[in-house]
């Protein structure tokens, strides 16, 4: 997908073309700039970018892959429609998931997964400071993904994957709201701490508060963004 194809550059990565639209793209459809059943025209969307087709169409195949854009009958790829109910219960769902990983992964840990874990850790404290929030959700992902696979559950880790990918706009989202790029830089800290200390009580448990604070505050942008509540 777009999102996971970067270019190497010093200090970090820089997203290709195509993950710069993804994510110009998102923020016009959760801020309401595009609404649903809005017609997302490759040609158009060239020209707005000033680029070919390709990376258009690559974007689009991504937005669509996560749920923010659907093809219909003669009219192509449109915004689909985002509803709260559903968001909500991706969230829940993602927060079962997300501290099973965590469970899994204190009760299996081994040093070097442990280590790839706080390495991503100590990226992502790189952005606090910036406050660079698209940085930090990059190092952000590698971060929950290291976690995935340290739970040694490839099928746990394959669902994970899936509907953290479904989620990224929302989970980018979040990031924006003030001070949240350091708090949810000090839950790291804390979930790192339960998967040292080998607990798995407490890393489900430090997850689940950490991955229910994002859906409860996306629950609060998605009604001031659609001017519901």
């Amino acid at each position: 997908m777009a999102e996971g194809r970067e270019e190497r550059v010093t200090g970090g990565v820089r997203p290709t073309r195509a993950t710069e639209i993804v994510q110009e793209l998102e923020q016009d459809i959760l801020n309401g700039v595009l609404r649903p059943g809005d017609r997302l025209d490759e040609r158009q969307l060239g020209e707005r970018f000033g680029l070919s087709r390709t990376p258009v169409r690559e974007a689009l195949l991504h937005l669509a892959a996560v749920g923010l854009a659907e093809s219909e009958p003669r009219r192509g790829t449109v915004v689909a429609e985002i509803t709260l109910p559903v968001l909500i219960e991706m969230f829940e769902v993602m927060v079962e998931i997300e501290a099973l990983c965590a469970r899994f992964a204190a009760r299996r840990m081994v040093p070097a997964r442990l280590a790839e874990i706080e390495t991503r850790h100590a990226e992502a404290q790189e952005f606090v400071a910036a406050e660079d929030a698209d940085g930090f959700y990059r190092a952000n992902v590698k971060f929950h993904e290291a976690i995935y696979a340290a739970s040694q559950n490839g099928y746990l880790e394959r669902q994970a994957l899936t509907l953290s990918r479904r989620l990224s706009p929302f989970r980018r989202l979040q990031l924006r709201r003030p001070r949240r790029l350091a708090t949810s830089n000090r839950e790291h800290g804390e979930i790192i701490a339960a998967l040292a200390a080998a607990d798995p009580d407490e890393a489900a448990a430090v997850m689940r508060r950490h991955v229910s604070v994002q859906g409860e505050g996306l629950v609060d942008l998605f009604r001031m963004f659609s001017g519901s509540g």
